[in-house]
């Protein structure tokens, strides 16, 4: 870690832990990541920044932790690179997406990228019934090789999404690309604590597929066996405890999309498939909590459980937050009526007990 310079033209000040009350400090202030003095809260006031007008309005930048200090400088970055990018404003149902691409030799065709990021915006608009946030920028950066990677997505002071494509990526790889999908959905669910992370990215790893299903990108049979080559990562190991206990990059991801499943599959048992996990984040999304806003996760499964009608998503907390619950995965897709064959391909058992929920988890519910 290095030390990083505010070189916004504004006030760096420290927040007094004991009295909440700003101590003063210099217009521009030098600060050791390595610290152990460093602040615990930082605020920049009234950046002046070359960026839309939109996020130059937000006067107040808030880290709450050091541990999100990446956050600050993905931040700083985003501001000081603006500039030099190209801009192109889209809009989907609800929301309006400022697309900022860098301008360099040999990246992959701007109308190709604008494409893919307005794909993903009206997957997503779907899924959720309208786009999850009023505004959100997107930086698409430049790196070596093909691909999309590096995907973050943050929602303070405003929702930002910063990616980098590979120079060699094609036209193809972005139709079939899963990540600017996967970071717009992090835009439809609130800002939890830390040890909740898991949720986070279990909801966007799970309702990502489904979301391209349900518009048509990506074929049922594929995203089941996906589904079941990959989420036995989210199950728990010898050592293992609960979801908010144990954060290893399978259970935090897949461990989360797994909690994700159970959930849409009881939810669509006890309502007789007239509702599912799609209709709980639609309920915490309208109850006003998207990436911008900080909830306790106790509210938030509340009023996904307001939704439906249900106490699932509570219920299958306590079961799983703090001990390693056992899941049977293999009589799970004998349920749903699903295999998955040696090739890749899916066997179908449409007499299956659960054939029905299989078929309303994909089908989805248009926007409302």
């Amino acid at each position: 870690m290095r030390s990083f310079h505010c070189f916004l033209s504004g006030r760096f000040r420290k927040q007094n832990d004991q009295t909440g009350a700003f101590l003063p400090a210099s217009a521009s202030s030098w600060f050791d990541l390595r610290d152990p003095a460093l602040p615990h809260v930082f605020v920049i006031e009234k950046p002046r920044v070359e960026m839309r007008e939109r996020i130059a309005s937000s006067t107040l930048l808030i880290i709450r932790s050091v541990s999100k200090v990446a956050l600050l400088i993905s931040m700083l970055a985003f501001a000081s690179n603006t500039g030099r990018d190209k801009l192109t404003t889209i809009t989907a149902p609800g929301g309006v997406i400022d697309v900022f691409i860098a301008r360099e030799e040999g990246a992959a065709a701007r109308e190709d990228l604008i494409g893919w990021v307005n794909a993903a915006s009206n997957l997503v608009a779907k899924y959720f019934g309208r786009y999850p946030v009023p505004y959100v920028a997107v930086r698409i950066t430049t790196s070596d090789g093909r691909g999309v990677h590096d995907g973050r997505t943050f929602g303070s002071p405003a929702a930002l999404i910063i990616i980098s494509v590979g120079r060699k990526t094609t036209p193809v790889d972005l139709k079939e690309d899963w990540t600017m999908t996967h970071e717009m959905v992090h835009l439809a669910f609130p800002a939890v604590a830390e040890r909740h992370h898991w949720i986070e990215e279990g909801t966007a790893t799970y309702v990502e597929p489904i979301a391209r299903v349900q518009s048509g990108i990506l074929e049922p049979s594929k995203m089941w066996s996906d589904l079941i080559r990959d989420l036995p990562q989210g199950l728990p190991r010898p050592g293992d405890r609960g979801l908010d206990v144990t954060h290893t990059w399978g259970r935090t991801y897949w461990g989360g999309a797994l909690f994700c499943l159970l959930a849409d599959v009881e939810i669509h048992k006890r309502t007789h498939n007239q509702k599912g996990l799609e209709d709980a984040l639609r309920g915490i999304l309208a109850a006003g909590g998207n990436i911008t806003e900080d909830w306790p996760l106790e509210r938030v499964l509340r009023v996904g459980d307001e939704a439906t009608g249900t106490r699932v998503l509570e219920n299958l907390y306590e079961e799983m937050k703090d001990k390693p619950e056992t899941v049977n995965l293999a009589s799970l897709w004998r349920e749903l009526g699903i295999q998955r064959l040696e090739n890749g391909d899916i066997s179908v058992d449409d007499d299956a007990p659960l054939a029905s929920v299989r078929k309303a988890i994909t089908a989805g519910k248009g926007s409302s």
